[in-house]
Order: C-alpha cells, then sequence, then structure tokens
C-alpha cells in the first residue's frame, strides 16, 4: 500500500486537464506512442467534438523512480463544466489527494473555487499547478499570488507545467508521491469497497468500478451488495488501464472493476458498498450525497411504440451517468414518456445527444423547468414539478421559487454589463470583492428559473468568454408566478405549457407565439395560437388558411357566379376549422427551447 497513490486532476473548464492527463500518460508509457491520441481519456464522440469532459475517467499508471522503486498511480480526470459536478464529487470521495490546475493566462476562475472547497471538504492533499506556461499571454507571477491568497501555500509548492510540451511533467509525478498519502486501510479486515462508478456493456452486463477501502477481493469470491443485499459471484475482477487488465485479487487502497454478469442495471447503486458474502463489514461506507437535480424537462419517444425502448436507454444512460433521474409521465400532446431531472442545460442536451447516437432513440423534449412549492389556502404545501401539477389560482395561497447563489469571476470592465444581466433575471448583488487588480468576483442571488434558458450563453458573449460561473442552491422564497397554457384553436398543448413569472408573461407569449408562426405548417383552415394566463388571452398569432383558387373556372360573367362558388368555399372551411386537427411538428418543441 505504500506504493500507491490515488488523485484526482480538478479545474475550471478548459484550464487543459485532459491535456496534462495525456501528457502524464506518455511520460509513465501507459499508453505506447503508436496509440496515443488527444484527450485519450476521452472516449465519447461528443466529448471530442466540443471538446469538453464530461465523465470523470479513471486510469492506473506505473511510475518507475530511481528506476528501482515502482509506484501505482489511481488517475482520475474529472469534467470542468459546473453541470458534471456531481461527478467530480465522485471522484474526490474515491481519492486523497487532487491536482488543482490553474490557467496561467486566466488564473482562477469559479469553477476552480468550486472544486477545490469539494476536495478540502473531504481533507484531500492539493498539490497546485500552473498550466499553460509556455504561452506568451501567461501572467505567472500574478496567478501565483492568486493560488497563494485562496489556499495558503508557499510560492515554491506552486509547480509550473505545459500540458502542451510536457514541460514540468517529471515535477508533477515526483510531487505526488511526496506530498499525497498513501491509502490507509487493513487488508485483513472485512471488505469495504466504494462503488463510484459503473458502465452496461451489451456481452458482460453491468461492469462496476470500486475503491477498496478495507479487506481483498478475489476472482470468484461470493460477494454482496451492501444496501441493496443482493449476492453475486466475481466472475471477473481487474485494473482499469487504457483497457481492463484482468488480476486475481486485489487488497485495500486500489481502484479497479467488477463483472458479476448483472443484466438488471437497478441493481448498480453508484455510492453503495461491495462487501464479502461470508465475512460482511457492518456498516456501509458514508459521504456520499444524492444527488438533486436543477432543471426537470420531460422526454417522449417521437413514435409511442419505442416508449419501453426508451426507458430500457434510460436505465442505461442512468448507470453511466448517476446525476440523472427520471420517473414516468403522460402528456396530452405527446403520449407516454419520462419525467427527467437534470443538473443544467448542458446537462440536457448531453443526454439528448446520447440518447441518439448510443442508443438510437429520437427524442421530443418539453419546455424545461425548475420544481416549485405550492402551498394551498387550507396549509397544505406539496412541490409542483410540471406546469400542469400548479392548483388554480383560486386555492392556491401561494408558490415559492428555488433560489442560487450566484459566483461570478470577471474583469472589471465587464461588471456594468454583468449587473444588467443579472438585475433583467430579477437577480440581485450581495458581494463584490477584488481577488487582484484585475479580477473581481462578485456574488448575486438569482431565481434559478431564470438561468436556466440562455444565461450562461449570455454570460460568456457579454464578457467576450472572461467571465466564469458556478452556482450552489440556496432556498425557496415566495413570488409571483403564473401557469402560462399554449393553445392551438382553442385547445391546450400541454408540452409546451410553462410556469413563469407573471411580469415576463407577455413578453414569453408573444414570442412563443411569433416562433410557432414560422414552424406550423399552413392547412386548409385558419389556425389560432394564443397564449392564456388562466382565462386571460395575453398574446395572439393567425395562421391564415391555404386557399384553392375555385374561381379560376369563371372566365368574365357576372360577379355573383363567382361570389357563389367563394361562400360555398368560405362553408367548407369553417366545417374543416371544427373539426381539423391540428399537426405540430418536433421542431416547433425543439425551437422553443432555443428561444434568445
Amino acid at each position: 500500500m505504500d506504493k500507491i497513490r490515488n488523485f484526482c486532476v480538478i479545474a475550471h473548464i478548459d484550464h487543459g486537464k485532459s491535456t496534462l492527463s495525456d501528457r502524464l500518460l506518455e511520460y509513465t508509457q501507459t499508453i505506447a506512442e503508436r496509440d496515443m491520441t488527444n484527450q485519450a481519456l476521452d472516449d465519447m464522440d461528443i466529448e471530442r467534438e466540443r471538446g469538453i469532459t464530461i465523465k470523470s475517467h479513471a486510469i492506473q499508471m506505473y511510475y518507475k523512480r530511481d528506476k528501482k522503486e515502482v509506484y501505482t498511480f489511481n488517475m482520475i480526470d474529472t469534467p470542468g463544466h459546473v453541470d458534471f459536478s456531481y461527478e467530480v464529487s465522485r471522484s474526490i470521495a474515491a481519492c486523497e489527494g487532487a491536482l488543482l490546475l490553474v490557467d496561467a493566462t486566466q488564473g482562477i476562475q469559479a469553477q476552480t473555487i468550486s472544486n477545490l472547497y469539494l476536495a478540502i471538504e473531504n481533507d484531500l492533499e492539493i498539490i497546485p499547478i500552473l498550466n499553460k506556461i509556455d504561452m506568451d499571454s501567461a501572467m505567472i507571477e500574478e496567478v501565483e499570488d492568486q493560488v497563494i491568497e485562496l489556499i495558503g501555500c508557499d510560492r515554491s509548492e506552486i509547480l509550473h507545467a505545459s500540458g502542451k510540451t510536457g514541460q514540468g511533467v517529471p515535477e508533477i509525478l515526483e510531487a505526488v508521491v511526496e506530498r499525497i498519502p498513501a491509502p490507509k486501510g487493513d487488508p485483513e479486515a472485512p471488505l469495504e469497497a466504494l462503488i463510484f462508478d459503473s458502465v452496461f456493456n451489451s456481452y458482460r452486463g453491468v461492469i462496476t468500478y470500486f475503491r477498496i477501502y478495507n479487506g481483498s477481493l478475489r476472482k470468484g469470491e461470493q460477494i454482496r451488495f451492501f444496501n441493496t443485499g443482493k449476492n453475486y459471484k466475481a466472475d471477473e475482477i481487474g485494473v482499469l488501464q487504457l483497457d481492463m487488465v484482468e488480476k486475481d485479487a486485489l487488497s485495500a487502497g486500489n481502484v479497479g472493476y467488477i463483472v458479476t454478469g448483472i443484466k438488471a442495471s437497478n441493481e448498480v447503486k453508484v455510492g453503495d458498498t461491495i462487501t464479502s458474502d461470508e465475512n460482511p463489514c457492518t456498516e456501509a461506507i458514508q459521504g456520499f450525497e444524492d444527488v438533486k437535480p436543477m432543471v426537470f424537462a420531460g422526454i417522449f419517444p417521437i413514435d409511442n411504440d419505442d416508449y419501453e425502448d426508451l426507458r430500457d436507454s434510460l436505465e442505461k444512460l442512468q448507470l453511466n451517468d448517476a446525476s440523472l433521474v427520471f420517473e414516468p409521465e403522460t402528456s396530452i400532446a405527446l403520449g407516454f414518456g419520462f419525467r427527467c431531472g437534470f443538473l443544467g442545460m448542458l446537462h440536457l442536451e448531453i443526454v439528448q445527444e446520447r440518447l441518439s447516437r448510443e442508443y438510437d432513440m429520437d427524442v421530443i423534449t418539453t419546455v424545461p423547468n425548475v420544481s416549485y412549492f405550492a402551498t394551498l389556502k387550507n396549509g397544505t404545501r406539496f412541490v409542483v414539478n410540471t406546469p400542469t401539477d400548479l392548483p388554480t389560482p383560486e386555492v392556491t395561497d401561494f408558490v415559492e421559487e428555488p433560489f442560487i447563489e450566484a459566483q461570478i469571476i470577471t474583469k472589471p470592465e465587464y461588471i456594468g454589463v454583468i449587473m444588467n444581466l443579472c438585475i433583467e433575471k430579477r437577480g440581485f448583488m450581495t458581494k463584490q470583492h477584488y481577488i487582484t487588480e484585475n479580477r473581481v468576483e462578485m456574488t448575486f442571488e438569482l431565481p434559478l428559473a431564470e438561468i436556466v434558458f440562455d444565461f450562461y450563453d449570455r454570460l460568456k458573449s457579454i464578457s467576450r468568454g472572461y467571465a466564469s460561473f458556478d452556482y450552489a442552491p440556496l432556498d425557496y422564497r415566495p413570488s409571483s408566478l403564473v401557469k402560462m397554457d399554449i393553445k392551438l384553436n382553442g385547445d391546450n398543448v400541454d408540452a409546451l405549457s410553462a410556469l413563469i413569472h407573471k411580469d415576463k408573461a407577455h413578453y414569453f407569449g408573444r414570442k412563443i407565439c411569433k416562433k410557432l408562426r414560422e414552424l406550423l405548417p399552413r392547412q386548409q383552415f385558419m389556425i389560432a395560437i394564443q397564449a392564456a394566463v388562466g382565462a386571460k388571452i395575453i398574446a395572439r398569432e393567425t395562421i391564415s388558411a391555404l386557399r384553392k383558387d375555385v374561381t379560376a373556372k369563371c372566365y368574365g360573367g357576372d360577379i355573383t357566379r363567382k361570389r357563389k362558388l367563394l361562400e360555398k368555399q368560405k362553408k367548407g372551411k369553417k366545417k374543416m376549422r371544427q373539426i381539423g386537427n391540428v399537426e405540430v411538428p418536433q421542431k416547433a418543441f425543439l425551437a422553443v427551447l432555443k428561444l434568445d
């Protein structure tokens, strides 16, 4: 165990975690030169295309020190985006140390601070590293001062590195051996192993990734999952290198995988404890928090016959993405589907993309919203997850919406535009603090519903990419919210309903109606698109009917002949409108998500 080190790499988005991980893998010769690609650990197409890490990736490396001692490093490369902070918290739970990466050209940003606090809460040893020091715009001394102020270390403890050139990599590996403590644990005690991730393989079933705290695990042994109480045989165990490498036994301090032939994805829970069936441990490993989804949206199959396939796909995806939660729901407009909880809009987008690519499921997503609390006049308080759950105004006393504390770090010249954006989103500033002369940290309290849609994108564009953003949930506060319905020819389309603040209902209603007018195909009858709050219509657009030229056959003659034909056509159109049913195309649901 003295020769094992478990650590993760944490940083803000785009500070070079994956690139530096590539250099560490190269230096320790974990990956042969011919197999080396950029972002070697990011194995999903979406990750490579977007240049972001979505999943934490565990890999084992062997570091030869002084050509004598060989150390085993279990490294986990984590995501940097605020929507995937749950992945980071799970990785931190399986480690003793963390490499804190700071981009020397950008300095400390919001997610750097957030991930650092997570690591400190778990008593991890922090190794600060300045990355991208080879760039001309690197502000080495300035950023060193920021790091010293943030974690109170000596200047000599901060390492300098470049993920691009490989500079500083030997010093990082040496620091991991020197500074990060070896794992504690008793190899002779009853088996205690924490499940920190799992993945579904169509041939081998569920493959579970774990970290052993106490005891040893052997191939062929009977094991038990503590919380579900189910017993399995360890058909295969091993360690995670670029491919899975089979082993006969693993002991305390190690990170590895186990194949038990489980086919049902709901039998494995991330955060569960694996123990021996013969000599079980007395209590489960603590320290795993339940994930709290921030954004809810309905996901429906385009064809209702695919409902069961969608359920299977979501269950398999949930294995690999423990922050996804879902439950069945029905919609009048879309039929059977699922109400899904996500950590943010990027998370929703990624889940939709993964369903399409990995499971070949084309789905319709409804307007995302957050969960509210409604209190009735008789004192009953309950959760409102969908607009249809909201009771009528006559019986409702008040509705509370969730607020978040947003931390924005930016340059002083962007303070004005960022404040305007936050005020427009019904937020207010609570704190402003200059980290250095040209970096300011602003803290706002904002309603979660306002940041769900386009807040992050707009913040990046108004600050030219120089503002970083992180948030944490605060509490629920009373707010004047109304339910806005969209009607087509008088019929409600429940999938387009939204809960919205009273002051913004007119503006949002007009926008949706205009957008739907562009997207709905014209019919042979007139279509009225209306936005309504209760019984009051607040916006309306009309799609005029397609008109067949019934008077084409009349050459000259009396006008009454033409009028007679037009009157006859009008009667037919009126009848058609009464029985006409409006088809809403899939792109109409998607367009509502992308309203500016």
